[in-house]
């Protein structure tokens, strides 16, 4: 079963240059894990310090995968000191009542 979260924070004042550098380069490593199916960053049009991150993993597995990854753990331990709250605020998504997830176009 896929796990879907999306993850929030928000950028101290002074760092946005460092965690807008750091979101480029994890994206990247997150999008080349094996296990990853979305992984897509946004900021908010009315606070650009403000970070809201969609996922998706294949399954319990993959996330477990990226959580443990090296790079997934280096960034957490940098951006603790870089936002606002006390680290990335999760919630935990379930596909809507009587919905399946879009597939992609073949």
């Amino acid at each position: 079963m896929p796990v879907a979260l999306y993850a929030e924070f928000t950028a101290k004042p002074g760092t946005e240059d460092r965690v807008a550098d750091m979101m480029a380069e994890l994206t990247e490593r997150v999008r080349a894990e094996p296990g990853n199916v979305v992984f897509d960053p946004h900021t908010r049009r009315d606070n650009p310090r403000a970070y809201f991150v969609y996922e998706i993993y294949r399954d319990e597995a993959a996330f477990q995968a990226h959580i443990t990854a090296e790079h997934s753990q280096a960034f957490n331990a940098e951006l603790g000191g870089l936002i606002e709250e006390d680290g990335s605020q999760l919630s935990w998504l379930a596909p809507a009542a009587g919905t399946a997830p879009q597939q992609a176009p073949a």
